[in-house]
């Protein structure tokens, strides 16, 4: 496996760095971004993986988000790949929409042609990545996921589905039951086909419904965003985490939004979060 460095800023007493590699599972070239915190010069630390929204790249959470000064702070490392596989070979939808193809990979194996030989990001989050971040950086095999909107819906499908993994989950407005939403409707009927059968491995609330182990989870959601009721649904989460018993935090935030400066005013208190079942 190996990466070729395309960028490297100090930040905080850390460095942030992109790099590109070609993957096997997405079978294009990937890019995918680091921030390492000074601590990683003296020791191995842990990874929080975050996962981006429709359109976003590796640079999104990187330049807006803010996280660099605490987890310097923490001794954390952060990784964001980008959100879907991309290249001139790489299907895309027809009209360009920005929910389908290139920016929307929606974190899911694609089983349906022609987006069934590219579209493997989910192996290539719980697998590929981690597997070449843990050869070529300084972390340890620790690993908490978190993500936004398609990413939400990304982290707490990856989350759930492989808690032995992962110590911790996080979400901003994530997709949260994405079978009963337009956005997951759309990308799971052109990924997966109509039977709706195969969406349920990729969708959190019927992961969370058959959830045996615990992983801990947060979620803040924006009450001014505008996408709450038609697409996020995190109440639906709420219910069933509620009839489980399972340890799952929604905080509902007013006046915030989908934007990054959602993002940006809680972001601090996530990696807290993270840090917490890091030491734990």
């Amino acid at each position: 496996m190996t990466i070729e460095n395309i960028s490297c800023n100090k930040s905080f007493g850390g460095w942030h760095k992109q790099y590109r590699h070609q993957s096997q599972s997405l079978n294009c070239e990937m890019r995918f971004a680091i921030y390492l915190p000074p601590e990683a010069v003296n020791k191995p630390v842990p990874v929080l993986y975050w996962l981006s929204g429709l359109t976003c790249t590796d640079e999104n959470f990187m330049q807006k988000a803010g996280a660099q000064r605490m987890a310097a702070e923490l001794g954390m490392a952060i990784v964001a790949p980008d959100t879907s596989p991309r290249g001139d070979d790489v299907p895309d939808a027809a009209d360009k929409a920005y929910d389908l193809g290139l920016g929307a990979g929606f974190y899911l194996n694609a089983t349906k042609a022609p987006w069934n030989r590219h579209y493997k990001m989910y192996d290539y989050i719980v697998h590929e990545l981690p597997a070449l971040i843990e050869a070529h950086f300084p972390v340890t095999t620790q690993r908490a996921i978190s993500g936004h909107s398609m990413g939400g819906h990304g982290a707490l499908v990856i989350g759930l589905s492989n808690p032995h993994r992962y110590s911790s989950i996080s979400a901003f407005s994530p997709i949260s039951n994405p079978s009963n939403a337009p956005w997951g409707i759309k990308a799971f009927s052109e990924y997966l086909g109509e039977n709706r059968e195969h969406w349920r491995q990729y969708d959190a609330c019927e992961l969370l419904k058959l959830a045996i182990s615990e992983v801990p989870v947060l979620i803040d959601q924006g009450e001014a965003d505008s996408f709450l009721d038609t697409q996020l649904m995190p109440q639906s989460l709420v219910d069933i985490a509620h009839t489980k018993g399972y340890p799952l935090d929604v905080r509902m935030q007013a006046g915030y939004d989908h934007s990054y400066y959602f993002i940006a005013s809680f972001i601090e208190e996530h990696l807290k979060f993270h840090s917490l079942y890091f030491k734990a």
